[in-house]
């Protein structure tokens, strides 16, 4: 977080109103963990102890300069192989934002690590070295980024020093994904030519790098506008948790139903339906750990009071009276397989949705995707950290929307019941 000065000298923290999750991603030894170390060190996010395990561990390592990929690369593995193999999670915050670092791995066979850590994300950085161009694992990255409609794209071409920061070899970075991010469904992709390691143009622009005119990833970062991409039009509350207090309550009748808010805007006074019931009623009041609010937005945590008593428990979903989403048993979906023994049509799993959890059995695998060359390959089983569509039949309606629509009521995940081992993420492409 960054710290701002105070007048007794002790750090005080700026209070921001908006949060961009990021996610990074590239090859091994593009540098991510060095980038965030360096976004860490040059805002002031770091604290005075880490930084001195820093410099001590790289004293130790003999490795001459302050390694800053250590601030991210937290495990023992990690450390001693210098690669990242789990999902690293950081925080900081400037003047501006708050934000969530996902540092992601590179490497093909860590896919489904990097699809977790990315689901979520708002943006994604990709890093591409310049002295070796795109790679198959640059073209992987950015081809899950759009599976996973992550709306912003940071195409941060690195080791720019190691070619003495030469204009042609960012052009040529630019000039390929450029093609290759056409054939995708990204709307919105930014190119920037740094060098972590020393800290040219992510926090502060550089001097060596006059021919580049757009600003540092910092500023980037702090500027990009994600409001929009949020789903405010379809009103998506589903129940997590239903409170009573109890009878020794201040409020003994208290009755509110908490969540997170998965689209649309919810207001007192709202007309609603509550799925899959179908119970009409009204939006009396929306409690907050602050108090109660006016309205709220997606991605809000907050208990809604409705106007009558009504059979409501967790799984079910609140929406708009007038636009409800499809309760469906029957779903076309995108899978990241993440489990150890391969997918075949036949296999029945548990799928978790939102708040509900259900049974499931894959009726039909249509293709496996070459995420290198975008064909799609038919295929009998899907193995470890491969990518395919399937169709999908459900125990019980689920109340869902396409993954395009709304990338909360669009996705799940599919859990192994034996071992309770979650197996793949998924995203609705159509549902019946």
């Amino acid at each position: 977080m960054t710290p701002g000065a105070s007048s007794n000298g002790h750090a005080v923290m700026t209070r921001t109103s908006e949060l961009l999750r990021f996610a990074t991603a590239g090859s091994v030894d593009d540098g991510k963990s060095t980038l965030i170390g360096r976004l860490l060190h040059d805002s002031k996010a770091i604290l005075e102890d880490q930084l001195e395990h820093v410099v001590l561990t790289s004293e130790r390592r003999g490795e001459g300069f302050v390694n800053l990929a250590l601030l991210t690369d937290g495990l023992r593995a990690e450390r001693e192989q210098g690669i990242t193999i789990d999902v690293a999670y950081r925080y900081f915050q400037t003047a501006r934002r708050k934000f969530v670092i996902a540092d992601t791995p590179g490497h093909e066979q860590y896919t489904r690590n990097m699809v977790t850590g990315a689901s979520t994300a708002d943006l994604s950085i990709v890093l591409v070295d310049a002295r070796n161009g795109v790679s198959e694992q640059t073209r992987r990255h950015a081809y899950i980024a759009s599976l996973l409609r992550i709306p912003h794209l940071v195409v941060c071409v690195n080791k720019m020093d190691l070619v003495a920061y030469d204009e042609a070899a960012f052009d040529q970075v630019v000039e390929e994904l450029t093609d290759w991010t056409a054939r995708l469904d990204i709307s919105d992709v930014t190119f920037i030519p740094i060098s972590a390691l020393h800290g040219d143009n992510v926090v502060d622009r550089s001097l060596e790098m006059p021919w580049y005119g757009g600003p540092p990833l910092l500023y980037h970062l702090e500027h990009v506008v994600i409001a929009p991409d949020r789903d405010l039009s379809h009103l998506r509350f589903p129940v997590q948790w239903v409170i009573r207090p109890g009878p020794h309550s201040d409020d003994p009748d208290y009755r509110g139903y908490a969540g997170q808010l998965a689209g649309g805007m919810l207001r007192p006074g709202d007309d609603v339906l509550v799925l899959p019931g179908g119970q009409r009623t009204q939006i009396v009041a929306i409690d907050t750990f602050d108090g109660p609010v006016d309205v709220a937005f997606p991605s809000m945590s907050v208990t809604v009071r409705v106007a009558d008593a009504l059979d409501v428990s967790r799984g079910d979903m609140i929406v708009e009276a007038d636009d409800p989403p499809v309760a469906a048993r029957e779903l076309d979906a995108m899978v990241c397989w993440m489990g150890e023994a391969p997918l075949r049509p036949g296999t029945r799993l548990v799928i978790k949705h939102t708040t509900r959890t259900t049974q499931a059995r894959i009726d039909e695998l249509d293709y496996r995707v070459e995420v290198n060359t975008l064909e799609h390959e038919p295929a009998d089983q899907l193995v470890l950290n491969e990518i395919g569509r399937v169709r999908l039949r459900t125990g019980t309606p689920l109340i869902v929307d396409e993954y395009a629509c709304n990338r909360t009521t669009g996705s799940f995940i599919l859990i192994d019941e034996a071992s309770n081992d979650t197996v793949a993420a998924g995203m609705i492409v159509s549902a019946r």
